[in-house]
């Protein structure tokens, strides 16, 4: 991966922190590995804890970047999930898997779309 887009992802997963926490989630890990597998933030709203991959796109040629979440990177997050909640013993909590994705705006700019529930475990 370029320089650049290392530096692309760290700036679109900063500002899809800054939007949950501004929306009152408490961001309770970035970047959360374990093996080869990885969640992008994992966040608290209330009794829910959020698992949350953040996608982005430069263009659109290969579809919305929430489509782009495969199969196999979805059995990573949940087999991640699953694992920082035995880890952290999280008893009494719902959970959910998020996507929130930057794309492309006609004129320049990005959007910004928080899907609730992306997918399932």
């Amino acid at each position: 991966m370029t320089d650049d887009r290392k530096e692309f992802g760290a700036r679109v997963e900063d500002l899809a922190a800054q939007f949950l926490e501004k929306n009152g989630y408490e961001i309770l890990e970035r970047n959360y590995r374990v093996g080869h597998k990885e969640i992008d933030i994992i966040a608290r709203d209330a009794t829910t804890v959020v698992f949350v991959e953040v996608k982005a796109a430069r263009q659109m040629r290969f579809g919305h970047p929430s489509e782009r979440v495969t199969k196999r990177q979805r059995a990573n997050i949940i087999a991640a999930a699953q694992q920082y909640v035995i880890s952290n013993m999280l008893e009494g909590y719902d959970f959910r898997l998020d996507v929130i994705s930057f794309f492309p705006k006609k004129g320049g700019g990005y959007t910004m779309e928080h899907t609730v529930g992306a997918f399932m475990a």
